[in-house]
């Protein structure tokens, strides 16, 4: 489906938050699954994307992690213990066991089987970029997450590093709550590996957030609790349609690979049904292109999510004005009669505006 000479884009744990963040979008769950990439389609497609991070972030970004796990990630395990698991043994030393093996599978096995040693061992013990792998409608997704570490008490903790400061002990909630759900996606992948064993190791709940204290490029941390995210990711990725379900519907010889022209390439993303809301704009790399055609089939979804659940069967914006107007709708709907209701009010209050301002 992304075309023969066409390099599979991996999925990570943003794109997972993302996509549980809206099940009900078929589009972006055929295009993931297929290892598409998204930004080189939204070009192809006239609509480029203004999602992502820019690459003077990514370097700051990388290079503030590296200062993070330097000497064996010391500081890094100094924060778990101070802000995890303070009556724990100190940390004389820790395990950084080697993670390299060929291809994701590779890795995700002998992640496994890393994180199965460090139980039976004892002590602290550092997994850097390890891989999991988590089930996603019918296929597996490759994660790697910044960190994870094994407690002495054989506990799992999964740490999160990111560039934006902590002022004052505090970072802006928006971004800790997509730190967080994306936390989350990793929480639930190791409890995958943890099922495997016996007995099956806790999968801490509370993770790290790593971020630069204040103004400087000194690490802190705190604790972020994830089991609501956790609970509601799990819920929602469970909910999402088989990718070869959705394959089945598509009209054979379906192809989205960013080479293609512009119109075959419309044709074939336009055979997957969306579920388009305004939150994609901050999440998805295709979210200016379904935009532009819900605005022209005039759908009531680019209202948002609250919006279309509050109109029921109502779904273009003729058919809310017609019912508001009363031109249309059936008058023991709540929708239409609530419409109905607050365009009269609306009305009432024009026409007092206008005796009092002539």
């Amino acid at each position: 489906m992304r075309g023969p000479d066409v390099p599979a884009k991996a999925l990570d744990a943003r794109a997972l938050a993302a996509l549980a963040a809206n099940p009900g979008c078929r589009r972006r769950a055929i295009l993931d699954g297929a290892g598409v990439d998204k930004t080189a389609l939204a070009s192809a497609l006239g609509s480029p994307s203004a999602f992502g991070q820019s690459q003077f972030a990514l370097t700051r970004g990388n290079a503030f992690e590296a200062r993070v796990k330097a000497d064996g990630g010391a500081e890094l395990l100094r924060l778990v213990r101070r802000h995890l698991d303070p009556g724990a043994e100190p940390l004389d030393r820790a395990a950084v066991p080697d993670l390299s093996a060929t291809g994701p599978e590779g890795r995700t096995a002998r992640t496994a089987l890393a994180l199965r040693e460090a139980g039976e061992a004892g002590g602290w013990v550092l997994l850097d970029h390890p891989m999991l792998a988590l089930p996603v409608a019918g296929s597996p997704a490759f994660l790697e997450p910044d960190a994870v570490v094994v407690h002495p008490d054989g506990s799992w903790t999964v740490v999160e590093i990111k560039s934006f400061p902590m002022l004052d002990g505090s970072a802006d909630p928006a971004k800790v709550g997509a730190a967080a759900r994306q936390a989350a996606v990793y929480v639930l992948a190791l409890e995958e590996v943890a099922a495997r064993l016996d007995p099956a190791p806790r999968v801490r709940h509370d993770v790290l957030l790593v971020c630069p204290k204040d103004f400087s490029n000194l690490p802190t941390a705190a604790a972020v609790d994830v089991r609501k995210q956790r609970a509601v990711t799990a819920r929602q990725l469970a909910r999402l349609t088989r990718i070869q379900d959705i394959a089945d519907t598509l009209p054979e010889g379906t192809c989205f690979a960013p080479g293609l022209p512009a119109e075959q390439l419309a044709e074939a993303v336009e055979a997957v049904p969306a579920a388009y809301a305004p939150e994609c704009l901050s999440a998805c790399e295709l979210a200016f292109h379904c935009r532009q055609r819900s605005r022209a089939a005039d759908e009531v979804t680019q209202l948002g999510r609250a919006v279309r659940a509050e109109l029921g069967g109502l779904a273009t914006v003729a058919d809310v004005l017609s019912a508001a107007r009363g031109d249309s709708g059936d008058p023991d709907d709540p929708a239409v009669a609530a419409l109905r209701r607050a365009a009269a009010l609306r009305a009432e209050a024009l026409a007092v505006q206008g005796a009092v301002c002539p």
